[in-house]
């Protein structure tokens, strides 16, 4: 293995990791409480910053046991790629709106993570194999899932904010979809400001996980680098996709508060 595949030092898991994750968790949440840092309606991010620590540690570890036998299985690899897509649009759906049109939030996730994965697979750069599917695929689903949620809460927000502009609008003529797509467009085109930042620091602000991991791995910085632009630029035609479904969801009505 090269030189700098360190993989055998870095982060040992042991009981000073679990210390050093416990202290970094706590800070979170003390910081986003004494900052207030939670709408008036919500529950406390402090408490949600706790909870999310504490599920990601589940959830996990509970993946690092099942893995090596999902991977064995081409039904299982697809079972366990549908309980992402599902949990993703839960959360993403949850997170936009608290009524029964939440679960819209499953197309634009669908519609920009299905047909980058379908074309990877039919052109093989990636095999129907899990160690490589799942991890590629989950990428995706997450970056599909973010931009779902600043999408669509940005888009609602601008809504409840200017309806008067939305009624004004369509006094001049304009259906109630196109109201509402004038309003709600550019404040819902922030989602992909994340995502085009970290693309075009790659390199010169941070160092990814895809581009770490394939080194710590034992890829040679060419490989690593090959597979961190594929992942970037998947993630911009995703989240793309994922920003424009909601955008239109939301204008129709289909998903709203």
């Amino acid at each position: 293995m090269p030189a700098y595949a360190a993989s055998a030092t870095l982060l040992p898991v042991n009981l000073t990791l679990g210390a050093v994750l416990a202290v970094l968790l706590a800070v979170a949440a003390c910081v986003a409480a004494f900052a207030r840092l939670s709408p008036a309606e919500d529950r406390g991010r402090a408490r949600e910053i706790v909870v999310a620590g504490l599920r990601a540690t589940a959830q996990l570890a509970a993946v690092s046991l099942l893995i090596g036998w999902v991977v064995r299985s081409v039904p299982l690899l697809l079972g366990f790629i549908a309980l992402m897509y599902a949990v993703a649009a839960r959360t993403a759906g949850r997170r936009i709106t608290g009524n029964g049109s939440w679960w819209w939030a499953a197309v634009p996730i669908g519609a920009g993570v299905a047909p980058v994965v379908l074309a990877l697979l039919l052109t093989g750069l990636v095999p129907l194999k899990g160690i490589t599917l799942i991890p590629v695929t989950g990428i995706l689903i997450g970056g599909a899932l973010t931009a779902t949620v600043l999408g669509g809460r940005r888009a609602l927000d601008e809504l409840d904010t200017r309806k008067g502009e939305v009624e004004a609008a369509m006094a001049l003529g304009l259906t109630d979809p196109e109201a509402r797509l004038l309003v709600a467009r550019p404040a819902a085109s922030d989602a992909l400001l994340p995502g085009l930042d970290q693309t075009r620091t790659v390199g010169l602000v941070t160092l990814p996980g895809a581009f770490v991991g394939m080194l710590l791995g034992g890829a040679s910085p060419v490989q690593a680098g090959a597979v961190q632009l594929f992942v970037l630029v998947g993630l911009m035609a995703v989240q793309g996709v994922a920003v424009a479904g909601v955008l239109e969801l939301v204008a129709r009505g289909k998903l709203h508060r």
